[in-house]
């Protein structure tokens, strides 16, 4: 298999060379190319012919966000991982960053005690997205399969299927763009409480969540503790925090935020909001996974099933990757599997009816975009 052909992009000298020295020691990588600003590297792009781009945001003459829109209109779609700080303003660029087309985003290290460390950081988080948006393992156990397995029927139900009372859903890679769909297209008077991991660090989901309540007629905040769950209203995990339902005697299901060991090597995380929504509304939930790298999800989406509940995932073809989602269908615990633009009509579809219906997957056809 090729190596993976990388262009770095950032007016930073130093961390043009952590980024390329991190990038160039993985035997499965291969830096291309580096250019100064968004002007160089669009230019640089036709000669390169990178599988995948690393851009800074504020560069001079032409910034992140404007290359990333410069390099859509030419109708390229190699994938771009932006490289933001953690901040308001980074988070701000970043969201804008991913509207105009990215596909990702990494967090430069911060208050760092050596450059070790630094590119220790770099390493954890970059590669794996790199390996995972260009179709490759991320450990290299064997070589990936080039089409994804086919998902498995929805296992039998051992019992009768329960009208959701709650909403919940998780993503990751490509989840902020998709989400910015799926919301939307739900009405003001959804009847159930939502909750929501998507995974990403603090200040980021202040930001998100102000932005999705911009876009969508639900209400979307920012989960806090202690919060009860209403009709319409969205409760984003916020960043390093585990978000769960607290089932309270007096004041009905209310938010609750932790900070419990990461699991599935994420805090928020997907899994333990699933389960705990099963536990609170004994498997009254309607389970959603959209794009994300991994399998974070898969487990909370089997307790669904399993209690009763009902799973929709998002189809290969309309993923960013199909890690999450793929990982739910091919273990058998997806009712449907659908592409974006169905899955705010699945919603509905799931909290009108009477009962969930026992039927297979409904499987849309397509690759990896």
């Amino acid at each position: 298999m090729n190596p993976i052909r990388v262009m770095v992009v950032d007016d930073s000298v130093v961390v043009r060379k952590i980024v390329t020295d991190v990038l160039s020691a993985d035997p499965g990588i291969d830096v291309v190319g580096t250019a100064v600003n968004g002007k160089v590297a669009l230019g640089k792009l036709p000669q390169l012919r990178p599988d995948l781009v690393t851009m800074d945001i504020e560069m001079p003459e032409m910034n992140g966000i404007e290359a990333v829109r410069a390099i859509r209109r030419t109708r390229d779609r190699v994938p771009i991982i932006m490289c933001s700080t953690l901040t308001e303003r980074g988070a701000t660029a970043t969201l804008d960053a991913l509207s105009a087309g990215a596909n990702d985003y990494v967090t430069k290290p911060a208050n760092v005690g050596s450059v070790a460390q630094s590119m220790e950081s770099v390493r954890e988080q970059l590669i794996p997205k790199i390996k995972a948006l260009t179709g490759r393992p991320v450990t290299p156990v064997r070589p990936a399969a080039p089409v994804a397995p086919p998902p498995r029927p929805a296992a039998p139900r051992t019992g009768p299927g329960k009208k959701p009372a709650v909403l919940v859903i998780g993503s990751s890679t490509g989840g902020p763009e998709a989400l910015a769909r799926v919301l939307p297209a739900l009405p003001a008077t959804l009847p159930v409480p939502v909750l929501l991991a998507q995974h990403m660090p603090p200040v980021f989901t202040r930001q998100f969540a102000q932005r999705l309540d911009r876009l969508s007629p639900l209400r979307v905040v920012e989960a806090v503790d202690g919060t009860p769950l209403a009709p319409g209203t969205v409760h984003l995990a916020p960043g390093d925090h585990h978000l769960v339902v607290r089932a309270d005697g007096r004041a009905g299901f209310t938010t609750a935020l932790n900070q419990n060991p990461p699991e599935n090597f994420c805090r928020p995380a997907v899994d333990p909001l699933f389960r705990s929504a099963v536990a609170a509304y004994d498997g009254a939930v309607l389970g959603v996974v959209l794009t994300g790298m991994g399998a974070d999800g898969r487990n909370g989406c089997g307790e669904i099933r399993n209690a009763g509940g009902t799973v929709v995932v998002q189809d290969q073809a309309t993923s960013v990757v199909w890690g999450m989602p793929g990982a739910v269908a091919q273990a058998g615990y997806a009712d449907e599997v659908l592409p974006l633009d169905r899955i705010a009509e699945a919603i509905q579809r799931h909290l009108a009816r009477a009962a969930p219906l026992n039927t297979a997957p409904a499987m849309a056809v397509g690759g990896r975009r």
